[in-house]
């Protein structure tokens, strides 16, 4: 349940629309029939934007077209300043490894394929070195690589087990430190691809958590080492091996310290490694440069926060080890701050209450730094520069849009991709000072005017203690004056994981319960991100209990507007917006009346150590916390209807929760609704998702709508 995602998904669409209640004109105009809101029927509402592939170089970059001749998709370079393309033979993503018939199989430029091993044993993971002439990849728990050239292998390291692993993550640091994208991947080329970086786990105190299958006549159990609250974590070394093989150099740190590492940063001469670390307690991050040769540490940065620290997901190195960045926020927002290789400050680039994204591009010719953030209103995000000798920031966007930013290497131009909750998604290329140079496409269809289509509108609510945060309101499409129609709240609520923005989230099945009369909202709470850091240490050692009352606030709100149904107010979402919705139909049952729960937390003595004790310290700790978060101290308060589903085989959140609050609810003789999916994991895939589906409209019209449910959602 890694934080920091933006744009979260959220059920049935996004959120969007509202406050004026009186009927639209839509004559002439048609509705989204049943087969286009959930069959794939076309609508031509929207059409596609061009598909880009990121950038050959400065000053081209690559589309995918369709060749009218031969129907075939090709790769186009496409010259940025006058649109003039030429085929492009190159893959893609250029020379590539992947893992076939469990073997590690290299792709090279011209297309060939050659196979680089050949066992019964599975290869995980492959990655090219930066050279193009190795391979690296994990065996059984062990670390390889392999020359291409020779198809000589190398073995690292030969004491892979069930509870040691090298170069491949423990489960925790996969899901919370390292992050899903890795694929269990924890080792790092060098540079010069002359060395080899790697984390070393040893799972053995880590409990272990079993997860049963009820597959064939005996079922079997997955037994997964899962560190939850409290819980002893795994043993981590951090070492480097020279590619040629030979012994590993181990940092110069204490394995069984109670501590974590992030994500390891090799600087641009490959001469030191750089390791961020944290104690257990997460309010102190420091990094360290660790030399390859022998191991020696040197404390190169530190910062301390009242509440916790979130990993750097980067740590951009100037050249001619001149410095580097640090996107810290320590002062309650996220700011860009230049160091002195040796650590010390140079300067502060960005400062006040608003928040930077990413750092998109250096330009060290220039002295400036491209980086997008949300400056001009916190829902929606914009690409800046700054200078790095004056301090002086220039906005390069454009309009009251939210902006998706592809830059090219350089800096010398960039495209994005734009909207507004009104606006469907354009395209276009600028240059680094914001002049736009071409108009590359427009999502609006031919028959866009042709619809009755949902208005959604952006809004704010006011928190009981005063703080101001957004919301989106989505009217019926056939809104009647003084009819009151049921509101669903679609919601995630994670710390830093906001799903308000001013970005265009059409979709035909959003459009289908508009038609239906559904009001559609999304909320954020003050730890979304919306006010930054500052907002979010609100929810520190009590993680739940603010947001939770942001919601009721905010449905408090629609609940008074003429439009509301009182009687009928919903909340769903999926693990922490699962959670969310439990605690909605428990702590906030006086104001919430229905809640579709998936996959959901239900008490965090039962979540993993890593994300848990970042929010709310040690159960030991902090044992009030733990209380008052959990969803079964107030069970005793449900009423409503509320509809839990759950994996039987979720690895993420156990099935536990769940059924655990079952339990508890069936003790107080509480009436719910409950749906397993068997063998689904965190999530739905394949018959299950559409079974899923199928199951959330039948409880919107039974329990929301009130009216029957319609049978074409139960044809196959």
């Amino acid at each position: 349940m890694r934080s920091s995602s933006w744009f979260t998904p959220v059920c049935l669409g996004s959120a969007v629309l509202l406050l004026a209640a009186t009927p639209r004109l839509q004559a002439q105009q048609q509705d989204v029939t049943f087969e286009q809101a959930f069959r794939g029927q076309t609508t031509d509402i929207t059409q596609p934007l061009p598909v880009l592939k990121g950038w050959a170089d400065a000053d081209h970059y690559l589309e995918m077209r369709v060749l009218p001749a031969s129907g075939r998709l090709q790769a186009m370079k496409v010259n940025a300043r006058t649109g003039a393309a030429t085929v492009y033979t190159a893959p893609v993503d250029g020379p590539s490894v992947e893992v076939r018939d469990r073997d590690v199989f290299y792709k090279a430029a011209d297309g060939s394929n050659i196979r680089l091993t050949n066992d019964t044993l599975v290869e995980k993971n492959p990655t090219l070195s930066p050279d193009g002439k190795h391979v690296a990849f994990t065996r059984n728990n062990d670390l390889y690589s392999v020359e291409i050239a020779s198809k000589k292998e190398t073995r690292y390291t030969s004491d892979g087990t069930d509870v040691i692993y090298n170069g491949w993550s423990s489960w925790v640091y996969f899901e919370e430190i390292l992050g899903r994208p890795t694929r269990y991947r924890a080792f790092w080329w060098s540079p010069d691809s002359k060395q080899i970086a790697y984390m070393h786990f040893d799972d053995t105190k880590v409990p272990v958590f079993p997860i049963y299958s009820e597959k064939g006549q005996h079922g079997y159990l997955e037994n997964t080492r899962y560190p939850k609250a409290g819980d002893p974590n795994p043993a981590v070394k951090v070492g480097v091996v020279p590619v040629e093989g030979g012994n590993t150099v181990w940092a110069d740190f204490n394995e069984n310290d109670d501590q974590y590492f992030g994500m390891p940063f090799w600087t641009a001469d490959s001469k030191q490694l750089w390791m961020q670390w944290m104690p257990r307690g997460q309010d102190n991050l420091k990094i360290y440069s660790i030399d390859p040769k022998s191991g020696a540490k040197k404390e190169i940065y530190s910062e301390t926060q009242k509440t916790w620290i979130d990993w750097f997901d980067a740590v951009p190195f100037l050249q001619n080890n001149q410095g580097f960045l640090l996107q810290s926020d320590k002062t309650g927002w996220s700011h860009l701050y230049l160091h002195n290789m040796d650590g010390s400050l140079k300067k502060q680039l960005t400062s006040g209450n608003w928040t930077v994204k990413d750092v998109v591009c250096t330009d060290e010719k220039n002295q400036l730094i491209y980086f997008t953030a949300r400056k001009e209103a916190s829902t929606r995000f914009d690409l800046y520069k700054v200078s790095m000798k004056t301090g002086a920031i220039t906005r390069l966007t454009f309009g009251n849009y939210n902006h998706v930013i592809s830059m090219a290497p350089g800096g010398k131009y960039f495209i994005t991709t734009y909207s507004n909750l009104q606006t469907p998604e354009r395209m276009a290329l600028l240059d680094n000072n914001g002049k736009v140079v071409r108009e590359l496409g427009n999502a609006k269809g031919s028959k866009f005017g042709q619809y009755n289509l949902t208005k959604t509108e952006l809004t704010t609510y006011k928190t009981r203690d005063g703080l101001v945060l957004p919301m989106t309101i989505t009217l019926p499409v056939h809104l009647q004056p003084g009819k009151k129609y049921p509101v669903l709240i679609s919601i995630y609520g994670g710390p830093n994981a906001g799903t308000v923005y001013d970005t265009w989230k059409f979709s035909p099945a959003f459009q289908w319960w508009s038609q239906e009369g559904v009001i559609q909202v999304a909320i954020d709470n003050r730890s979304s991100g919306q006010l930054g850091k500052m907002g979010m240490n609100y929810i520190h050692r009590q993680l739940g209990k603010y947001e939770i009352e942001d919601y009721m606030d905010a449905a408090m709100w629609l609940r008074a507007q003429p439009w509301a149904d009182p009687a009928r107010i919903c909340m769903t979402g999926g693990s922490f917006g699962g959670y969310m919705t439990d605690m909605a139909l428990t702590y906030g049952a006086d104001v919430f009346t229905h809640g579709m729960a998936n996959y959901a937390v239900t008490d965090w003595q039962l979540y993993d150590s890593h994300y848990t004790e970042r929010y709310m310290d040690t159960p030991a700790e902090n044992p009030e916390g733990y209380k008052i978060t959990s969803v079964m101290t107030y069970a005793d308060r449900y009423k409503g209807v509320l509809r839990m589903a759950h994996g039987t085989m979720d690895d993420n959140v156990h099935m536990q929760n769940v059924i655990q609050l079952a339990d508890k609810l069936q003790s107080l003789n509480k009436h719910f609704e409950f749906m397993l999916y068997p063998g689904e994991r965190h999530g739905w895939r394949g018959p299950n998702a559409k079974h899923a589906s199928t199951e959330t409209a039948r409880f919107i019209y039974t329990h929301l709508l009130e009216k029957p449910f319609p049978a074409q959602f139960s044809a196959k």
